[in-house]
């Protein structure tokens, strides 16, 4: 890659970078220790997951908002305690697990971490400064304001991602319009935004000029997987880890642990 992007530490590992999104929700209970320790046991050094704040400011992995879904309890996760938290138990049995036990567990992981709510930002900010664990994680959020404020507290040695209107600027690049790229380390984007194709060569060949890589999520198809490296994303987050690293592994292109 050629641009003038920063280095990022987190980023400093052979390409492709498999990522079990979720700890790979459709191998194991989504965001539970059993799916992380599935993943870490498949080899995977990536993990994806989401951060939301408990009540008393603690940083927990849960997607919703609520733990209606999983949990059965129409409560915002907001609204209780950690201690209250960790006592509930969802359908498979699992419970709940806070950031700093996630990076005290697998010490040789990385974590991609959504920023599920503006609580979530001081919340991850204190484990990561508290672990020294700023070069294991990686941050992003659809509301821009959290990534933003979460660089703001860490410094610019944060790997980050960045919202719709990143993309859209290197995007614009690659069409020509001489527009600044975001100083981040990668594009973390789906395929398709209502429906229209966001992974496209041209958009790789854009963020690579830059210094960017490209993360493509979440991707659980075989075929769709094998199409997305061929036209050369560096990342691909699945909720079906195994699968993933069996055609990695066909490919000559696993590079986890």
């Amino acid at each position: 890659m050629t641009g003038h992007a920063p280095r990022f530490a987190f980023l400093d590992a052979p390409l492709p970078l498999a990522f079990a999104h979720r700890g790979g929700g459709l191998e194991g209970p989504e965001n539970s220790l059993e799916a992380f320790s599935h993943a870490v046991s498949l080899g995977y050094r990536y993990l994806e997951t989401d951060v939301q704040a408990s009540r008393d400011e603690v940083a927990v992995l849960h997607h919703d908002a609520t733990l209606k879904r999983l949990f059965g309890r129409d409560t915002a996760v907001a609204q209780l305690d950690w201690p209250e938290l960790s006592q509930l138990r969802c359908a498979e049995g699992t419970r709940l697990v806070r950031l700093d036990a996630l990076l005290e567990a697998f010490p040789e992981a990385r974590l991609n971490l959504d920023l599920k709510s503006d609580a979530a930002v001081p919340a991850v900010a204190s484990v990561v400064r508290r672990q020294n664990a700023l070069e294991r994680v990686c941050a992003g959020s659809f509301d821009p304001r959290r990534t933003r404020c979460l660089r703001q507290r860490l410094g610019p040695d944060l790997c980050w991602s960045p919202g719709h209107l990143g993309v859209a600027l290197v995007c614009l690049a690659g069409w020509g319009v001489p527009l600044p790229a975001p100083r981040c380390g990668a594009l973390q984007v789906p395929t398709h935004f209502h429906g229209v194709r966001v992974v496209t060569p041209r958009l790789i060949a854009a963020a690579h000029a830059r210094g960017l890589q490209v993360h493509v999520w979440t991707v659980d198809d075989t075929a769709e997987m094998a199409r997305l490296l061929d036209i050369g994303v560096d990342g691909l987050m699945t909720d079906r880890p195994s699968v993933l690293k069996a055609l990695l592994q066909e490919r000559g292109q696993w590079t986890g642990v």
